[in-house]
């Protein structure tokens, strides 16, 4: 007797897209094959095909599929009226609920937008960039009427903010009672709503731009660097670096083993800079408060001067073998750790899991604002963006 056809699941394109999701969050786009996601399914990659036409059209599906779930669920809360402040107050709110139950639903592979948008085609990075916008808007639109001493660029920085803290969740796994949770990223919202920034000033805003350097090896990192943020470090080859430098391939694999060897260079080196801010923060003040601000000035100084090193860190880290990763990992986590101790001294209230979630969602602030602002920055954007930190945090500095 012949075994019984297997039935199709009627949510089959739903769990086909969920378990997509949550593999090209974790694993990245570019190392997860559709082979690899069959396995997971148990169905043969020829029954996947008949559900998709390839894995850049799934990709693009889920990425906006997650965008979708977003627009759902803050649909009827848009709608409430908001013509009062009272009334304003109760949307944002209805708002925040809403983000925060579909981020922290879909934890695990709600973050695919941050990182891996960027393999998006351009016209479908477009269309993300302007969907989130509209998304933002949600928001903009009752702060208005809630703060009506804003204008529209600091509703902006602070509806971009909120929307940071909130997705901030996707970028680690710190686990807290889900009560605590939603409480610690509400509180943080309503601080950066209710809080003042700094004067915008008049001084033009522009990208920092690093030193030029001058041995042979400097300059083949920062413009492999360059490369892997404009177009990924997979579709970037040994043979683009040489012809970016004006050397031959051989010439690079003098200074650098391979590819790999360029990105974990690169890392170690963003690791180990970042420590030596903090190392910094830690010195130049007894109070935990103040060094807390000198250290969250430090980081957004370095996060816009070295924007293409960070964002490269934290989106192909993935690449690099087990062994090097578990090392980023350990100089990562004492990194984070001065944070939450220096935190936890100026918030004694505060666990430290309580304080690593603010703690990281004050970080997303910096990556989500730099990227919004084309990391175009001035000394008095360096203290905007240094007070929506603090806000994040709960500190006053």
């Amino acid at each position: 007797m012949s075994p019984p056809a297997r039935k199709r699941p009627r949510n089959r394109k739903q769990t086909i897209e969920a378990v997509a999701a949550e593999a090209f969050a974790q694993s990245g786009y570019h190392n997860v094959s559709m082979q690899d996601l069959a396995d997971v399914l148990d169905i043969s990659a020829p029954a996947l095909y008949r559900h998709v036409p390839n894995k850049y059209a799934l990709f693009v599906r889920v990425v906006f599929g997650m965008v979708a779930r977003l627009f759902e669920a803050t649909e009827e809360s848009a709608k409430l009226p908001h013509n009062s402040r009272q009334e304003a107050e109760q949307a944002l709110g209805a708002l925040i609920d809403d983000f925060i139950s579909v981020i922290v639903e879909l934890r695990a592979r709600a973050g695919i937008y941050r990182w891996e948008g960027r393999y998006l085609q351009e016209a479908d990075r477009a269309r993300l960039g302007s969907d989130f916008a509209a998304l933002r808007s949600r928001l903009q639109i009752p702060l208005a009427n809630y703060r009506a001493d804003l204008d529209e660029v600091d509703r902006g920085l602070m509806a971009g903010a909120v929307m940071a803290v909130i997705s901030s969740v996707t970028v680690h796994h710190t686990v807290v009672a889900a009560r605590k949770l939603r409480e610690l990223l509400a509180a943080a919202c309503w601080r950066i709503l209710d809080g003042d920034l700094p004067a915008a000033g008049t001084e033009p805003a522009e990208r920092s731009v690093l030193p030029v350097a001058k041995k042979r090896r400097e300059q083949l990192m920062t413009q492999a660097i360059a490369l892997f943020h404009a177009q990924g470090y997979h579709e970037t080859t040994i043979e683009d670096l040489a012809l970016a430098v004006r050397l031959t391939p051989s010439g690079v694999y003098r200074h650098f083993e391979s590819k790999a060897d360029i990105l974990r260079q690169a890392c170690s080196r963003a690791a180990a800079e970042l420590e030596q801010a903090a190392t910094r923060a830690v010195n130049s003040s007894a109070d935990p408060g103040h060094a807390l601000a000198a250290l969250c000035d430090d980081y957004v100084r370095y996060s816009f001067a070295n924007y293409q090193l960070a964002a490269v860190y934290f989106a192909e880290v993935g690449n690099l073998s087990e062994t090097v990763q578990r090392g980023l990992r350990t100089m990562q986590r004492q990194h984070l750790s001065v944070w939450v101790e220096l935190l936890q001294g100026a918030r004694p209230e505060l666990t430290a899991k309580e304080a690593m979630i603010l703690v990281h969602a004050a970080l997303s602030v910096v990556q989500d604002i730099g990227t919004l602002l084309h990391h175009r920055t001035n000394a008095a954007t360096q203290r905007r963006l240094t007070k929506l930190l603090l806000l994040t945090l709960g500190v006053t500095g």
